[in-house]
């Protein structure tokens, strides 16, 4: 089975309350019916109603599956102003500036999700990445492991052409600029796990560079291999390659022959990417040429499930990000569950 129809099915398995907060965009409805109408997630719709169910008919779409909240009129939205001034007080927040905030779809949807009304959100076919991304670890926060929010590329290679079969993760491709050591290792772990839930198999990271083991000798190498043992002190049954070029994470005859002793053996399925400049090339490199199928940015080190989506995206590309973040969705449940 395709990595993208395994996640789907997992989606169904156990549905979650996936909230959207741009709910007059016909791509954005399109995604909400198809994804209810596949049991995909219980979808909740955000906005005002009449302007919802207006643009819904333009498109011939039936919501009658959909649950839709209007922050104006909402019994949550008194709750949500106390929540707001509590968290966001320190920083200025009045409950003037609070109750203003609260009617935004984009907060209102987040708080949906940090005060257990929602399991997930999706956002960004209209609003900007640094408005979701901001909104998001501002109102949600950090999943408590993390220090970072950080974004990945679930890229699949499913085609008869592909000579690699199946789904990758890169990352970082669309936040973090330039992260340091320690950084980098937070993005390899959180990559892992993103791995783990999504191609759901056990990830085998390759810390990408223009050196591997040791070739060459500059400092963007030796951030990189300091990161790899950071990540081994801290996840130490982790399966990693780093410092590792390309051909040597992917190519088994390749990795042989240049790396001692290696975790992975050519078999990557997570390549995490030295900086940005690195990863988003990569990415449109693979999307572009290699001809695989791009969903993301998605973002990992929440405490729930937020994802951002490209402004440019399709109602199909919207339907899968919706997938994406029920399975995530599902993992916060789960770390969320005492053992």
């Amino acid at each position: 089975m395709k990595p993208l129809n395994r996640i789907v099915e997992a989606a169904r398995t156990s549905p979650t309350r996936i909230v959207l907060c741009e709910a007059e965009d016909p791509r954005v409805l399109a995604a909400a019916v198809r994804a209810s109408r596949e049991d995909v997630a219980r979808i909740v719709l955000v906005g005002n109603p009449d302007a919802i169910g207006a643009a819904a008919r333009q498109e011939a779409l039936a919501l009658d599956e959909i649950a839709l909240v209007d922050p104006a009129t909402s019994a949550w939205r008194a709750p949500f102003v106390d929540e707001l001034v509590a968290l966001r007080g320190s920083k200025g927040m009045t409950r003037e500036l609070a109750q203003a905030e609260v009617l935004k779809p984009l907060v209102f949807a987040d708080l949906m999700v940090r005060l257990g009304h929602a399991d997930g959100s999706v956002a960004g076919a209209i609003h900007t990445t640094a408005d979701v991304v901001r909104t998001a670890i501002q109102l949600i926060g950090l999943e408590p492991s993390f220090k970072l929010v950080s974004s990945f590329f679930l890229m699949m290679l499913c085609e008869p052409f592909h000579h690699y079969k199946g789904g990758l993760i890169f990352s970082d491709c669309a936040l973090v600029v330039d992260p340091d050591a320690t950084q980098l290792a937070e993005i390899a772990m959180a990559a892992a796990d993103s791995a783990r839930s999504l191609l759901m198999e056990e990830p085998r990271v390759a810390m990408l560079s223009f050196s591997t083991s040791h070739s060459a000798h500059h400092a963007h190498v030796d951030k990189v291999i300091d990161a790899t043992q950071r990540v081994k002190s801290l996840r130490p049954g982790l399966a990693i390659d780093g410092d590792v070029q390309l051909d040597a994470a992917i190519v088994a005859e390749i990795a042989e022959r240049k790396i001692e002793h290696s975790q992975v053996g050519g078999h990557a399925n997570v390549l995490v990417f030295p900086n940005l400049d690195a990863g988003n090339i990569g990415y449109k490199l693979a999307e572009r040429i290699g001809g695989a199928k791009a969903i993301g940015p998605m973002l990992q080190g929440l405490n729930r499930p937020a994802n951002d989506l490209s402004r440019g995206c399709s109602a199909e590309d919207i339907y899968y990000v919706i997938a994406v973040t029920a399975v995530q969705a599902q993992a916060a449940r789960q770390r969320a569950t005492p053992r």
